[in-house]
């Protein structure tokens, strides 16, 4: 056999041994895109679920789904029924599209709290009713300073002891209306707000929170709307006496 021969046979060979690689490769290939995409049912979130949010009362509300997930991405505990899950609750926020898994549900107790506020480091949050007289109110949002002063009152009398500003200024946190209209008005009626106080969760300190609660016994808490100009310092405060009297 001349060389010329040799090597056509040489290249026959390689050539089918290249074929049946590619053979070969391509058969495991498949095998192995079947794995990871055969699908199988599981339950997933439809709507977003509150941490506390009974899973039974979701799912009447029809907040979860079947729907086909890739065998490779199903997560442990994953599953199409609904048995190991009734009676419980979700211990944490479940967006849409996730998959429902044991491990996200336990009991009331189990419920991790969800803080929301931005409480700054060294702080704590505490709520005040405070008037809303000349609807400064609409103005108070979370990230507003505000002035709390607080008016002591004779509560024999009723008559205001002295008004002095309490804190000179902290942060709010959270901000809503509620109702302090007393039984039988009617203000409501006749489309008078003056009875409306509104509820403000302030940042402050442990000291700042006791001279809070304090001042609530003893009389009533206003606030005043600051901004970075404002110039508010805690002083004698006014009463009867020093009413009208000019400022030093």
């Amino acid at each position: 056999m001349d060389r010329r021969k040799l090597l056509l046979v040489v290249a026959s060979v390689v050539a089918a041994l290249g074929v049946a690689l590619v053979f070969v490769y391509a058969r495991g290939a498949d095998a192995r895109a079947a794995d990871k995409f055969d699908t199988v049912e599981v339950l997933i979130a439809k709507k977003k679920i509150d941490p506390g949010e009974s899973f039974d009362a979701a799912l009447e509300k029809g907040k979860f789904e079947l729907t086909d997930v890739a065998q490779a991405q199903v997560l442990e505990g994953a599953s199409d029924g609904t048995d190991a899950l009734e009676g419980t609750v979700a211990l944490t926020t479940i967006y849409p599209q996730e998959q429902l898994i044991p491990a996200k549900f336990g009991g009331q107790d189990e419920v991790q709290a969800d803080v929301t506020l931005p409480i700054p480091e060294g702080k704590i949050a505490i709520s005040i009713g405070v008037e809303d007289a000349a609807r400064v109110g609409y103005f108070i949002r979370p990230g507003a300073e505000i002035a709390v002063m607080a008016t002591l009152i004779d509560r024999t009398t009723q008559a205001p002891i002295v008004t002095r500003t309490l804190l000179a200024r902290v942060t709010v946190l959270a901000a809503g209306d509620t109702s302090a209209i007393a039984e039988g008005s009617t203000d409501e009626e006749d489309g008078n707000d003056d009875g409306i106080k509104q509820l403000v969760t302030i940042a402050v300190t442990q000291r700042q929170a006791e001279q809070v609660r304090f001042a609530e016994k003893a009389g009533e808490l206003s606030a005043a709307l600051l901004n970075s100009n404002s110039d508010v310092e805690v002083g004698e405060g006014v009463d009867e006496e020093s009413l009208f009297k000019d400022e030093d």
